[in-house]
């Protein structure tokens, strides 16, 4: 009894919330003595009300970066931005399932080759036009044909056709099935605006999304204002700031003083100290997010299968996740696939730190030693701090990394895909075929490793289009092998999703950890108290 005693003077003093009393209490078997009255009004807090204005303080910010989603760049700041202004065909929702946004429904045939998706009737954009198909159709055309300007353009090179059936309904034809086909209309690649909307038209923020576009200054803040017409429950605050705040420690303490009311990615060295605070909230959940150094495999030394191998093994993947992540994730294994996701291979042996090894390849290589340029910048919370440690590791195996730090504004279009060798990371994705399709298809704009296997291709559309799990499942092996073993991806470890928010804020009791913030959209889904 006395650790429900310690718990109600912490509830009494401030130091915790109800709901989390309330967790606490039940787990250790103290149900009954919970007073009957918290409930009601923990149920009372709980409930999402209307009003205020949300300050968010978001990372990977850019001056470079567009509402246009042809264009964006993927960083969190702009993509909540994106979709608090526009709406997907589809969404995924916090148990990991795509689900309805703009369209109610969809179809496919027995091949998974043509889909009909039924959309919405009565949405109306901003500017009071009817959400129709013909929407649809531009809206995906412009990442369509060989002149289109679409980093997403790879996620959609199978579809062959998209047009209106009628006013409210969409089909696609495919080249290849596409049994995941629903989570790839969820990206963020693929918003829905105005039929006929070019570059200029995008930036004014047009959409059927929740809010409206007051101010948009890319990189550093946005504003907007609640859509009274919105066709979901939500938004339930009136207002949004979205500030760009790409130092972590700026971003900490805006938490902590009250000057914002969510943060993503805190700094995992003080977690402890943010979780003594009375006021602070956070969430970490597993998730997809995994930091890599990618080797361009189209330039030397890269292009030797050897030297990649080598600083495979050059790379202590436990220390990562024990220095940079602070024990808040889990060691990775040089392919893109987590834990978290359906076909993970589990029995694929994990590759360990072994300078001897490397040594091994590096001689298999013709070479006594190797010297490397790793560009580095802090595009995550120590992302300098990460390529040292790479550096420090890598001594013992003969191989010199030589770090040249940048900045991270402009990491994304001046370094990253254009250097041979940088620091880098992925939010991840909900299905194993968007992942790999962005980063390793060959005709994906974001293949950062300039992979380009005739195996791995037709490994991808075979297991994209099969509907016999058990099939599935060893096609996603041999895929996870292949890249581990042939690729360029220095994978060392995956990071837990964190956010961290005021306890002023509501959330559902269960949000999405496909990226942080509930998938980028709190804004929409959160409330005050």
């Amino acid at each position: 009894m006395h650790e429900f005693e310690s718990l109600l003077r912490r509830l009494s003093e401030g130091r915790i919330g109800r709901r989390n009393f309330i967790k606490k209490a039940t787990a250790l078997g103290f149900a009954a003595a919970i007073p009957a009255g918290l409930y009601a009004e923990e149920a009372r807090a709980a409930a999402p009300k209307r009003g205020g204005t949300l300050r968010q303080g978001l990372s990977e910010g850019a001056t470079s970066d567009t509402l246009f989603g042809v264009l964006g760049g993927g960083g969190s700041h702009q993509v909540s931005v994106q979709w608090q202004l526009l709406n997907n065909l589809t969404e995924v929702n916090a148990d990991g399932e795509a689900v309805g946004e703009l369209a109610e429904s969809w179809e496919a045939s027995d091949d998974a080759k043509t889909w009909k998706f039924n959309l919405r009737k009565g949405v109306e954009f901003h500017d009071g036009k009817s959400f129709e198909s013909e929407d649809v159709v531009h809206s995906i055309n412009v990442h369509r044909g060989e002149d289109t300007k679409s980093t997403g353009k790879g996620l959609v090179a199978s579809v062959q056709d998209v047009k209106a059936d009628g006013k409210h309904a969409v089909v696609f034809e495919l080249a290849t099935g596409d049994a995941d086909f629903p989570y790839t209309m969820s990206d963020y690649h693929f918003p829905i605006a105005p039929a006929g909307s070019v570059d200029a038209d995008w930036e004014k923020g047009i959409g059927t999304g929740p809010f409206k576009l007051v101010e948009w200054e890319p990189g550093v803040r946005a504003v907007t204002t609640r859509n009274p017409n919105y066709f979901k429950d939500g938004p339930y605050f009136d207002e949004v700031l979205t500030l760009n705040i790409p130092d972590v420690a700026s971003r900490v303490s805006a938490v902590r003083t009250g000057d914002v009311d969510v943060i993503n990615k805190p700094d995992t060295k003080t977690l402890h100290l943010l979780e003594k605070i009375p006021e602070i909230r956070i969430i970490e959940l597993g998730g997809n997010v995994h930091y890599t150094f990618p080797m361009r495999m189209n330039e030397a030394p890269f292009d030797n299968a050897d030297v990649r191998t080598a600083l495979k093994y050059a790379i202590d993947r436990q220390a990562m996740v024990d220095a940079i992540l602070n024990g808040h994730g889990y060691v990775g294994n040089d392919h893109p696939v987590s834990k978290t996701q359906r076909y993970f291979a589990a029995d694929i042996p994990q590759r360990a730190y072994d300078p001897e090894k490397a040594k091994h390849h590096l001689k298999q290589a013709g070479m006594s030693s190797l010297d490397v340029t790793l560009y580095a910048g802090n595009i995550y919370e120590a992302g300098v701090d990460a390529a040292t440690l790479f550096q420090a590791n890598a001594t013992k195996a003969g191989i010199n990394i030589d770090i040249q730090q940048v900045p991270a504004d402009g990491y994304w279009s001046e370094v990253w895909n254009v250097k041979p060798f940088c620091v880098s990371f992925w939010s991840g994705r909900p299905t194993e075929d968007l992942m790999l399709t962005l980063a390793f298809s060959r005709d994906s704009a974001w293949n950062e490793t300039a992979w380009n296997n005739d195996r791995f291709e037709e490994l991808l559309v075979s297991a994209r289009a099969e509907l016999d799990q058990a099939k599935r499942q060893e096609m996603y092996r041999e895929i996870q092998m292949l890249i581990r073993d042939e690729g360029g991806l220095i994978c060392p470890a995956f990071a837990n999703v964190m956010t961290v928010h005021s306890d002023k804020v509501g959330t559902p009791d269960k949000v999405s950890s496909v990226f942080p913030t509930d998938g980028n959209k709190c804004a929409e889904r959160w409330w005050f108290v």
